[in-house]
Order: structure tokens, then C-alpha cells, then sequence
């Protein structure tokens, strides 16, 4: 039990980590200055709740890591993160359309986890989906806004929705840690939020003129550990200042 959550929660952390720093490379490059003060912003967000999962799973895991070990001192093979997360940004419209995936399952997931059996994920939970809502709120209207916008804009949504359905399956993929973890009620199942998740999707694409995405083959693998060629350049830089000057203080 004690294996599995820790895992649970090391995933979620790297989830949030992984996306925050691709979230965090727009600053000063977004299309406007609203976003190029938005998206750092929700990549802070992301950044603190995988600083409160991590510490948890530290605590769990009971070998003396910290937050800085679990989220700097790590090999890539033992990131656990969700691929599309590590993805490249590629243009605006692809980083919304993801960014608008994410919070829109993390939103479900946030609300179920709020009666998790344990207090402190709860916790974890309930200060989240505060930051969940305004993250789907505000890409779930960028979504709209390119997708039903211009010819061109229309086209670099429709181009980011086919780059990215392959990886939403994922979103959706359970282990045998992850059965047992749910069934002791800590997380929620993640099969049941695929439904809802879908007619979340399914509003805004009808509202943007999108094609909706198809959940059949599912591109896997970095729950297991298996990444792109992306995330050991993410690495090198997410880690460059740990590993040049180890356990260096502020």
C-alpha cells in the first residue's frame, strides 16, 4: 500500500512539474501580454502542487528525499510523467489545446480526490482544484477562440488536435498499484473520469468547430518510465542548476 502511493503520488508530482517547466519556457514569448503573464502564472501553480506531492511522497517513501531529491535528482528513467506532458510546446494553439486537456482531467480528478481516505491528499486536493478551475476556464476559452477564430487559426487547432490524440489515452491508463490505490479510496479510479472528461471535451470542440478526438489507440509508456526524445533535453535543463552545484542553499 505504502509502495503504491508513493508511485500515485511521484506521478501526479512529475505530471505537474514536467508541464509546469514546458508551461514556464512561454515567459516572455507568448502572443500578448495577458499570456505571457497566464501561462507562467499556471505554470507556478502546476509547480507548487507537485511541491506538496512531492513532499508527501518523500514522507511516504521514508529514505530522507526531500522535494529538490524527488524533483531534480532523478535519471529520466524514473519519471513517471504522462507523455504529452513532455511534449514540445510547438505554437500557441497547441500549448492551450494541451494545457486545456490537462486541466480539464485534472479538474475531474481534483473533485473526486477531495473525499479521498487520506487527509492530507485531500488537502493536496482542495487547494488544487481552486487553480484547476481557472486553468480549464481560461484555455477551455482559448480553445474557442482559435478554433472558431480565423482560417488560420482554425488550422493550427485543428493541426494540434492531431498531434496531441495520441496521447490523451494515456490520461486514462491504469496499473496494478494504481487499482489498489483507488480501491483503497486515496485517488479515484481514473477509468471513471474518461466519460465525463470526453463530454467536457466534446462542449468545447462543438463550440470551437473541432473535430472530437479518438481514444482508441493510445500512445503509453511514461508511467513505465518510457519517454520521448523530448524529456532528456527537458531534463537538462529543468536539472542544470542541482547538478552543477549540488544541494546548493539560497
Amino acid at each position: 500500500m505504502q509502495k503504491g502511493l508513493f508511485s500515485a503520488l511521484l506521478q501526479l508530482a512529475d505530471d505537474h512539474l514536467v508541464l509546469g517547466h514546458r508551461l514556464s519556457e512561454w515567459c516572455g514569448h507568448a502572443p500578448m501580454l495577458e499570456e505571457d503573464l497566464a501561462l507562467p502564472n499556471i505554470a507556478l501553480d502546476l509547480i507548487g502542487q507537485a511541491r506538496s506531492l512531492y513532499t508527501y511522497a518523500g514522507e511516504i517513501e521514508g529514505v530522507g528525499r526531500d522535494e529538490d531529491a524527488l524533483a531534480f535528482c532523478r535519471i529520466e528513467r524514473e519519471y513517471q510523467n504522462l507523455l504529452i506532458c513532455e511534449l514540445p510546446n510547438g505554437d500557441f494553439a497547441q500549448t492551450i489545446l494541451r494545457q486545456f486537456y490537462f486541466s480539464s482531467f485534472m479538474l475531474l480528478f481534483w473533485e473526486q480526490t477531495l473525499k479521498s481516505s487520506d487527509a492530507t491528499v485531500a488537502a493536496v486536493a482542495g487547494k488544487a482544484i481552486k487553480e484547476a478551475k481557472y486553468h480549464r476556464r481560461h484555455c477551455g476559452e482559448w480553445v474557442i477562440r482559435l478554433g472558431d477564430g480565423t482560417d488560420e487559426s482554425a488550422r493550427r487547432m485543428q493541426a494540434s488536435c492531431e498531434i496531441l490524440e495520441p496521447y490523451l489515452g494515456e490520461f486514462f491508463h491504469t496499473s496494478y498499484d494504481s487499482l489498489e490505490i483507488s480501491q483503497s479510496g486515496v485517488f479515484p479510479d481514473k477509468n471513471t473520469l474518461q466519460e465525463p472528461w470526453l463530454m467536457d471535451v466534446r462542449e468545447v470542440f462543438q463550440a470551437a468547430n473541432l473535430n472530437i478526438p479518438d481514444l482508441t489507440h493510445a500512445q503509453k509508456g511514461g508511467r513505465e518510465g518510457r519517454h520521448t526524445e523530448a524529456m532528456g533535453h527537458l531534463l537538462a535543463q529543468l536539472q542544470y542548476m542541482q547538478r552543477s552545484f549540488p544541494n546548493m542553499a539560497w
